[in-house]
């Protein structure tokens, strides 16, 4: 990891334990096992205000740029909702792609998938909106 550890802005912090809280008697087993990983990585995160936050960090609602082992680059949004959906280059947190990166920075790589059919990738640009939003669709 570029920072040591992963990093969440505050308010991502407590928007995201909000997101588990209402997730957590969810009964589709692939959200489930993302609601776990995201529960995870947000207990052992550091926990920063957001003028201490690195832009290179994702967050909610970073734009994220990627790239697959076999050189592929793709570019989504990662969105707080359970509505990501790549065809409109959005991912959400409560996915197992979305859970991976957030708290992460530019330059980390990730390994996704399962032992028969594991991708690789390296987050290779982060842009944030800094956009505020006051409701979230969960």
């Amino acid at each position: 990891m570029k920072y040591g550890s992963l990093i969440m802005e505050k308010k991502d912090y407590l928007t995201l334990k909000r997101i588990l809280n209402f997730h957590r008697y969810y009964e589709d087993y692939a959200h489930k096992d993302a609601l776990e990983q995201l529960g995870e990585r947000i207990d052992r995160a550091l926990v920063e205000d957001e003028l201490d936050m690195p832009d290179d960090v994702v967050r909610l609602n970073s734009k994220v740029m990627v790239e697959f082992a076999q050189g592929v680059q793709q570019t989504f949004q990662l969105v707080p909702s359970t509505r990501g959906d790549l065809k409109k280059s959005t991912v959400s947190v409560v996915s197992t792609l979305g859970a991976s990166l957030v708290g992460l920075a530019e330059g980390d790589q990730i390994q996704l998938g399962f032992p028969s059919d594991v991708q690789s990738f390296k987050i290779i640009g982060v842009e944030q909106s800094h956009q505020l939003s006051s409701s979230f669709d969960f």
